[in-house]
């Protein structure tokens, strides 16, 4: 890190310099405005966290590994999903908004709406739109199963089984559209006990930069008559 900017400013680019570096092990080259806006983001996790009650980790480094990389491992397969279309993105019991807030950073070409039935956590993504300028972005406090505009992609990360999740946002999801559900290790137990009308396209091992634990996506989709 021999490029120090003068004292005071160094201390910023090293955060930035280390999050792009692991954002191209996961196939993902960061803009500096986009690195600048990721890790402006996780401020407003750290700063508004007893506020909203928004995660139970309190420590950056840990932040930055679990929630920033972790939700950036799936853009690169994403990209690849929606081949550099436009379309509407669902993020279902988005939370602090992991991983619909990254995806809109990353992907301004997709209109990102993050749901939760918690008003505080759907407020505060409506705020980090505001304060990060992210026109693509919004925050919606609602039951998912209360949806019925079409979205291309419904994604899910931690947030309930498989069959749970695509029966509930089942009428959300366009016809040729997809499910995305990011998991730990592959759920098969969970995939066993998929409704009829749903199938797996795909299972998609993600390797996390840092952290130590596996991690996959599990395309899904309607079965077709």
């Amino acid at each position: 890190m021999s490029d120090h900017s003068p004292a005071g400013r160094g201390v910023d680019a090293c955060p930035q310099a280390s999050l792009s570096r692991s954002a191209l092990q996961l196939d993902v080259e960061l803009s500096d405005a986009q690195a600048d806006l990721l890790l402006r983001y996780l401020g407003l996790i750290q700063k508004w966290n007893k506020v909203y009650n928004l995660t139970a980790l309190r420590e950056p480094a840990e932040m930055l590994t679990h929630h920033l990389l972790d939700s950036l491992a799936v853009v690169a397969p994403l990209r690849r999903q929606i081949q550099g279309q436009g379309g509407r993105l669902l993020d279902v019991g988005a939370g602090a908004g992991l991983p619909g807030v990254v995806i809109a950073i990353c992907c301004p070409e997709l209109a990102v709406t993050c749901v939760d039935t918690v008003a505080k956590k759907a407020a505060f993504v409506q705020q980090v739109a505001a304060e990060l300028k992210l026109p693509n972005l919004r925050g919606l406090h609602a039951r998912v199963e209360s949806l019925t505009e079409p979205y291309d992609v419904i994604s899910s990360r931690a947030f309930a089984s498989l069959a749970d999740f695509t029966t509930w946002s089942a009428g959300a999801l366009a016809p040729q559209g997809v499910w995305l559900a990011m998991k730990g290790k592959c759920p098969d137990d969970e995939i066993a006990a998929l409704p009829a009308a749903v199938e797996v396209l795909h299972v998609e091992q993600l390797s996390v930069p840092g952290l130590d634990a596996e991690r996959c996506i599990v395309w899904l989709r309607k079965k077709t008559a």
